[in-house]
C-alpha cells in the first residue's frame, strides 16, 4: 500500500464497492478498496435476475471478475478489516487496519453490507441488551470492573477483547480458530486476555441478566457480559466513529442522499448498509453513484488545499 493519502479508500469488497472503485479510478484518483470478496452476501448466491447476463451466475464468479477490473482501472487492493477511523484537524480520515498499518485519505466510501450475524444459541434473543453484546466500541464502558467474554474468530473478536483490557477486570476470548494478522496475535498473546479454542458458545445463561456461559465442551464460566463479534468490524460500529448519523426510524442504516452523501463531508455509502432492498443491481447503481462523488469532493480538496 502507498504510504501517500489516497483520494478514496473504500471499505468493503461487494459489488456496491467493486463498482464504486471501478468509478473513482476511472476519475484518476488514487483509489484503495479494503476487505475480502468472501465476505460478501453475494459471494455464494446465484444470479439470474441481473440485467445483461444471461443464464445463472455464481456470485464468486461475478466478484472475481469485478476485483479484476477494478486493479485493471489502477484500484490497490488489500484484503484487510479496518479496525478504528479517526478524523484530523485537516479533515483527513486515518484508518488503523489489523495489520497494524494506518492509512490516511481525503474520501471515505462505506459499503460493507448490514449482516450482524449472531450466535444462534439458546438464551441468546433472552439475553439481548441485558449481557449480551454485539458492539465492543458501544457497550464496553457498561463493563467497568466486570468479567466478560468475546465471542469470535477473527480480526473483529481480537480487536474487541484487547479493547475491553481497559475496562473489564477479567477478559475471556472463545474462538473454534483464530485468525488474524500477526501483529494482532502477538498483542493478544501478549495480554492478560485468556483464551479459549477449539470450543465454541452452547448457550448463555442468566435470568434477567447474563451470569454465565456454557461452551460445548460442557465448561461453564461465570461472566457478567459476552460480546459477539463475528467476522469483521461492522460498518456501523466503523460509521459511528466518527459521527455518520444513521437513520431515523430504525437505526440500522447510514442515512444519505441521493448522492450517496453521508453528514460527514467527504464520506459516502452505498449498498446494503443504506437500506434496502438486498439487491445486487441497486448495490452496483449506489456504487457508481459514491465512487463518482467521492472522486470529484478529492480533486476539489486537492485543489483547495
Amino acid at each position: 500500500m502507498s504510504d501517500s493519502v489516497y483520494d478514496v479508500v473504500i471499505i468493503g469488497a461487494g459489488p456496491a464497492g467493486i463498482q464504486a472503485a471501478i468509478h473513482a479510478s476511472r476519475k484518476k484518483t488514487s483509489v484503495l478498496m479494503l476487505g475480502r470478496i468472501e465476505n460478501s452476501a453475494l459471494y455464494n448466491a446465484h444470479i439470474e435476475n441481473y440485467a445483461c447476463i444471461a443464464g445463472i451466475s455464481t456470485g464468486k464468479e461475478l466478484l472475481e471478475a469485478g476485483l479484476s477490473q477494478t486493479e485493471n482501472f489502477g484500484t490497490e487492493f488489500s484484503p484487510e478489516d479496518v479496525l478504528k477511523i479517526s478524523q484530523g484537524e485537516d479533515q483527513l480520515f486515518s484508518l488503523e487496519l489489523e495489520s497494524g498499518s494506518e492509512i490516511t485519505t481525503r474520501t471515505l466510501i462505506f459499503s460493507m453490507g448490514v449482516s450482524k450475524k449472531k450466535l444462534s444459541v439458546p438464551g441468546e434473543l433472552d439475553l439481548a441488551g441485558k449481557g449480551v453484546s454485539y458492539c465492543v466500541d458501544c457497550d464496553a464502558n457498561f463493563y467497568r470492573g466486570a468479567t466478560v467474554m468475546v465471542a469470535g474468530n477473527r480480526s473483529a473478536a481480537i480487536d474487541g477483547a484487547l479493547t475491553l483490557l481497559g475496562y473489564a477486570d477479567k477478559v475471556f476470548l472463545v474462538a473454534k480458530k483464530l485468525q488474524g494478522s500477526a501483529s494482532m496475535l502477538d498483542r493478544l498473546r501478549n495480554s492478560s486476555i485468556e483464551v479459549i479454542e477449539n470450543t465454541w458458545v452452547k448457550e448463555i445463561h442468566g435470568d434477567n441478566a447474563v451470569s454465565a456461559i456454557l461452551l460445548d465442551n460442557d465448561t461453564e464460566i461465570p461472566v457478567d457480559g459476552i460480546f459477539i463479534e463475528l467476522g469483521s468490524k461492522g460498518a456501523l460500529e466503523l460509521a459511528t466513529q466518527i459521527g455518520v448519523q444513521l437513520d431515523m426510524d430504525h437505526f440500522k442504516y447510514i442515512d444519505v442522499s441521493r448522492k450517496q452523501e453521508t453528514n460527514i463531508p467527504g464520506v459516502y455509502a452505498a449498498g446494503d448498509i443504506v437500506g434496502p432492498p438486498y439487491q445486487m443491481a441497486k448495490a452496483v447503481g449506489e456504487g457508481c453513484v459514491a465512487g463518482m462523488e467521492a472522486a470529484t469532493f478529492a480533486r476539489k480538496q486537492k485543489k483547495a488545499g
